[in-house]
């Protein structure tokens, strides 16, 4: 998130590709979408028995696609039930042949329901869910993951199982985003970026598996709120090695806010697309215009805030205001516009 920006949490089971076993989880709205309906949503995760560990973090190796991760073992917790899960049937997954993907169709009308999923309104043709999430059918549908912070809920996991891959003040102390509870994964070298990806792999694997199009790592901009401890150059970096995994899955990838990122560290990080949060609120839309042309996604969380987004650039660019919860349809702070 901005500093300026508020943030609501929302949770992500912490899944590794041959690390652990996950029943659901996802990752972080950063500047308004996270956290009233984790608790009901997410169970913990739980480590598998077979478990292997992660890449050792002491290779100098420069980062490198991870390999695919192993299918959930029978101990996993299964997804809590959703009464607003769509009844529409599991889509077949995506027919892109490897190395090969789509961005969002531009100018599309969108819904964000990484709150929890449910039949989209009628029009829209993008939808962004979570990764533990079944794809809404017959549509294009982004996978929503964490990739820069842990979950409060996932917290002892990583501290137990991946201590070396989080951030540690010159004190040795773990850092913490203290706001929400999460603990910064710390990517400032290449063997930690290639552990790391490993890692989130597993989510953008399962995302691939189910039929989604393009992946939504958040928390991009973690290192504006780490002290200095880490840098734009380490995140464009860690962000470049989650994007030759995702391409090499078929999947697009977006850049998840950070209007302050140019346009040649967006093209060295590889992302296809945006998603912004709040720009119109905070005039930062064109930031991500000047990068992306027409494929930015604009969510909004207030009405002046859309107002803006729709009168600047709404006939070029997808805008849709959510209520903060990210809710779904029968809640009394439910919110969906479109324009």
């Amino acid at each position: 998130m901005a500093s300026k920006r508020k943030r609501v949490t929302i949770g992500v089971g912490v899944a590794a590709a041959v690390v652990i076993t996950l029943g659901v989880g996802i990752g972080t709205a950063n500047a308004a979408t996270r956290r009233p309906w984790w608790d009901r949503w997410h169970p913990k995760p739980v480590a598998s028995a077979s478990a292997k560990p992660s890449p050792s973090v002491t290779s100098s190796a420069t980062p490198s696609p991870a390999p695919s991760s192993a299918a959930p073992s029978a101990s996993a917790p299964a997804p809590a039930p959703s009464t607003s899960a769509p009844a529409s049937p599991v889509p077949s997954p995506s027919a892109t042949k490897p190395g090969t993907f789509a961005t969002p169709p531009a100018n599309a009308t969108f819904d964000y329901q990484i709150g929890g999923p449910y039949t989209p309104p009628s029009g829209v043709t993008v939808v962004s869910r979570d990764y533990t999430a079944t794809p809404a059918a017959g549509i294009y549908n982004i996978c929503y993951v964490n990739a820069f912070q842990t979950q409060p809920d996932a917290e002892s996991w990583w501290k137990t199982n991946h201590p070396e891959l989080l951030l540690k003040d010159k004190n040795g102390k773990i850092v913490e985003d203290e706001d929400w509870g999460e603990l910064f994964l710390d990517f400032s070298t290449d063997a930690k970026r290639t552990a790391l990806t490993t890692i989130v792999g597993g989510w953008i694997d399962q995302c691939a598996t189910k039929g989604f199009k393009a992946v939504e790592p958040d928390n991009l901009d973690t290192y504006t709120r780490s002290n200095g401890l880490l840098t734009e150059d380490q995140a464009v970096a860690y962000s470049a090695s989650l994007a030759a995994y995702a391409h090499g899955k078929g999947l697009a990838i977006g850049q998840k806010n950070t209007a302050e990122l140019s346009t040649a560290k967006a093209k060295k990080a590889g992302f296809d697309f945006a998603v912004a949060e709040e720009c119109g609120t905070w005039g930062e839309c064109g930031a991500y215009t000047a990068t992306y042309g027409n494929n930015v996604i604009v969510i909004e969380y207030d009405q002046s805030g859309f107002t803006k987004a729709c009168n600047s650039h709404g006939s070029k660019v997808s805008v849709v205001q959510r209520d903060r919860d990210v809710t779904a349809p029968g809640s009394k702070s439910y919110v969906w516009k479109a324009c």
